[in-house]
């Protein structure tokens, strides 16, 4: 069972969903602007993703983040609870199959868990 963080107003997101639902994989789409993810699921995927730093997974464009000053930011604590607060800051599209998560730019990324 794969999961989606999806925002169906990006396409990116929709075109990786529609890679996904295309391929017949079971799939949990979780719409993460409304159910936002706690800083526990944030840490989670982090390491699914096999990032480092906190920051890889933002949206650096986001005015949120230019107005919250996170760009100074060095606390990786900080700036996971700055996602769980905006989720908007989250980097789209995120899928993962429980183990390995990868961010769906391109769309194709995602083809290795499918």
């Amino acid at each position: 069972m794969l999961t989606i963080w999806h925002n169906p107003r990006c396409r990116k997101s929709r075109e990786t969903l529609a890679l996904i639902e295309a391929a017949s994989a079971d799939v949990s789409v979780r719409r993460y602007l409304e159910d936002a993810p706690s800083v526990a699921e944030i840490e989670d995927m982090l390491q699914q993703l096999g990032f480092d730093e906190a920051r890889a997974l933002m949206r650096r464009g986001e005015a949120i983040y230019k107005e919250k000053g996170l760009k100074s930011v060095s606390s990786a604590q900080e700036l996971i609870k700055a996602m769980a607060e905006n989720p908007i800051l989250i980097e789209r599209p995120v899928v993962s199959n429980g183990h390995k998560a990868i961010i769906g730019r391109p769309p194709e990324a995602v083809k290795p868990l499918l």
